[in-house]
């Protein structure tokens, strides 16, 4: 396992993918702690959360996959929250994708779409925007320093409702090997996801806090990020 401080050379690309309301800066803790234990790290930005309304899930996963191809050499995926649909959609159609990672994320079944766990979505038929949460550092940031937690707030961005609605084509975790991280006080995550998804992952492990650990507990994170990679058989 990467220990911080050594001075380990990894060939290997974690490539992160935000989750809903969020931007790439949300990754700014957690990136430092990763590349001092060795990891090339790369963002993506999806364009659900740019202010577009018609910008879907679809989008995003065209997105993803774009910026996977443009990698070379063996691709580890962190996503986040709803940013793990976009890569359940497309990760196993890039061969250089050997690992997925779920921190508090969605693992959805081909044909499944957000709200359909759900019922149905929770928002009017007519919305195009959805705000974030109320209020946004009870749901996401409740254990994040007051300072992060205010600058994360002002970044928030409205997030396209058509992204929660648009269904998957394939399950990349079937064929992806796939670890899923469970935040053990998520204010956010629907408890019915999580006990699902508990059978879906190769490798489960569980993080004290909140939503966010990328800004809670960065420096853990990296540390587990490490250990259920290193769990993880790669895919060939």
């Amino acid at each position: 396992m990467r220990k911080r401080g050594e001075n380990v050379v990894n060939k290997e690309t974690l490539v992160l993918v935000h989750g809903a309301w969020h931007g790439p800066s949300c990754w700014d803790r957690l990136v430092p702690e990763l590349e001092e234990r060795g990891w090339r790290t790369s963002t993506v930005d999806l364009p659900s959360t740019s202010g577009d309304p018609h910008a879907g899930m679809y989008d995003d996963a065209r997105a993803v996959r774009e910026h996977l191809r443009a990698i070379e050499g063996p691709v580890t995926v962190l996503a986040h929250s709803y940013g793990g649909v976009p890569v359940t959609e497309v990760a196993e159609t890039v061969p250089n994708v050997r690992r997925l990672v779920y921190l508090a994320a969605h693992m959805l079944e081909a044909g499944e779409a957000v709200v359909t766990p759900l019922g149905g979505p929770w928002f009017p038929q007519d919305t195009e925007l959805l705000p974030a949460p109320e209020p946004p550092v009870e749901a996401l940031y409740h254990d994040v320093p007051a300072q992060w937690a205010e600058a994360a707030v002002a970044r928030l961005r409205p997030q396209s409702a058509r992204a929660f609605t648009e269904r998957q084509t394939r399950a990349s975790w079937r064929a992806v090997p796939s670890a899923l991280i469970v935040c053990d006080d998520d204010r956010s995550m629907p408890e019915l996801f999580i006990k699902r998804q508990l059978t879906m992952a190769g490798v489960v492990r569980h993080l004290p806090g909140s939503h966010s650990p990328f800004l809670s507990r960065p420096g853990e994170l990296a540390g587990l990020i490490d250990e259920v990679t290193d769990a993880l058989p790669a895919r060939g």
